[in-house]
C-alpha cells in the first residue's frame, strides 16, 4: 500500500493511522499544491487532493474512506473498535465529525477569497470561521472530558482531530484561529 501525502495536510491523519495499524506501507510526499495538479497525480486522484492510496491496482481517495479501509485491513489494531457494530459506529461518528464538520470549517481561514471577493471582508470571513471552530472544538472538548480518546478507545478519529489541532499554528494562516 502506498499513501500520497503532504506534510501537515489532512493526509497526515491517514499516515498516523497506518503507523498505528502496523501494516506495511510506503508513502510519497507530494511536494506542493502545483504537484497536486500534475497529470501524474491527477491520474491517481482526479480531484487533485491528498490523501490518496494505491494498493496494487486499487486506488482510494477521501480520508474517511481510506481510514475505513486501513481499519478493515488490520482489524486487530482496533482503529474501528473491537469489531462490534456499536464501537464501529462510535468511531465512525467522530471520524465523520472531524471530516464533515471540523475540517471544512477551516476552509474560510485558509482561503477567505473563496467566500468573499472583497479583500476588505476577509477578516470578517475569518472571524466567522473562528467562531464556528470554537464551537466545534468545545464539542470535542466536552466529548474528551474524563477520557483520552474521542470514541472512548483509540480510533481512526483521533489522528484526524490531532491534525486539525495543529492547523492554527500553520504559517498558511495569516491570522490566529
Amino acid at each position: 500500500m502506498k499513501l500520497f501525502t503532504m506534510p501537515g495536510a489532512c493526509s497526515t491523519a491517514v499516515h498516523i493511522a497506518l503507523q498505528w495499524s502496523g501494516q506495511p506501507y510506503q508513502f510519497e510526499i507530494v511536494p506542493d499544491h502545483a504537484a497536486l495538479k500534475s497529470p501524474a497525480f491527477l491520474a491517481i486522484n482526479p480531484a487533485g487532493a491528498v490523501p490518496a492510496i494505491t494498493d496494487g491496482d486499487f486506488i482510494l481517495t477521501q480520508n474517511a474512506a481510506i481510514m475505513g479501509y486501513v481499519a478493515d485491513r488490520q482489524p486487530v489494531a482496533g482503529l474501528a473498535g473491537d469489531g462490534s457494530p456499536r464501537q464501529r459506529a462510535e468511531a465512525t461518528r467522530w471520524l465523520a465529525f472531524v471530516n464533515s464538520d471540523l475540517h471544512p470549517a477551516y476552509v474560510p481561514m485558509f482561503a477567505p477569497a473563496a467566500f468573499h471577493a472583497d479583500a476588505d471582508q476577509h477578516d470578517n470571513v475569518r472571524e466567522a470561521a473562528r467562531k464556528r471552530l470554537r464551537g466545534l472544538y468545545e464539542r470535542a472538548d466536552k466529548q474528551l472530558e474524563g477520557r483520552d480518546w474521542l470514541a472512548g478507545f483509540r480510533s481512526y478519529a483521533d489522528p484526524y482531530l490531532y491534525v486539525t489541532l495543529r492547523w492554527p499554528t500553520s504559517p498558511a494562516l495569516t491570522c490566529p484561529a
